[in-house]
């Protein structure tokens, strides 16, 4: 039995998501016994993006934002790459169900340019975070404390830089899931 037999987790994507940075803790949540859903806008497939321009993998979509509610899930793993968090961030039913993660005090877990959509939903504001250089400044301006490490855990956040983080990332990705709701999450 895994350390999140008894667990529901959300991964929230879009078109365009980093392909590893959705199917490595993917892998490692099923791994632990976790039931994962893809959940996304729109039925069918999203498809992955190695770096900036390759097109490769489709995944399928289990459930759509419109037809699944926050409180089913225990946790919540946004991927990053430069499209898919673009996506969610202008997607308002997807910031909501962001945003309802922190309320509840759920543990998010939020890798590579994956943390853009939690500073769209206002989320950041004095929590210790990484991500890829690239929104650093965009972190820092929204209130949040940027540290440049391979994963940084705050009451239940985690965030990482980038694929190359993924091992530390899917370790605490695991371990914070397992802990639970984190009274001190809600922001």
């Amino acid at each position: 039995m895994g350390l999140l037999s008894n667990r529901t987790i959300a991964v929230l994507s879009e078109n365009g998501f980093e392909e590893t940075e959705l199917t490595s803790p993917v892998q490692r949540l099923k791994q632990e016994d976790a039931t994962v859903h893809i959940i996304s806008s729109k039925s069918g497939k999203i498809q992955a993006m190695k770096g900036d321009h390759e097109w490769t993998i489709e995944v399928e979509v289990d459930r759509t934002i419109s037809e699944v509610n926050p409180h089913d899930y225990d946790g919540l793993l946004i991927p990053g790459g430069v499209l898919n968090p673009d996506a969610l961030r202008k997607n308002q039913e997807a910031i909501t169900f962001v945003k309802t993660f922190f309320i509840s005090g759920k543990p998010v877990a939020a890798i590579c340019h994956g943390p853009q959509v939690l500073i769209t939903a206002e989320v950041v504001a004095g929590r210790k975070m990484t991500s890829t250089k690239t929104i650093k400044i965009d972190l820092i301006n929204a209130g949040a404390e940027w540290y440049d490490q391979e994963v940084v855990v705050d009451e239940g956040l985690v965030t990482s830089r980038s694929p190359r983080d993924l091992p530390a990332f899917n370790d605490k990705m695991v371990e914070e899931f397992a802990e639970g709701v984190h009274e001190t999450q809600d922001s």
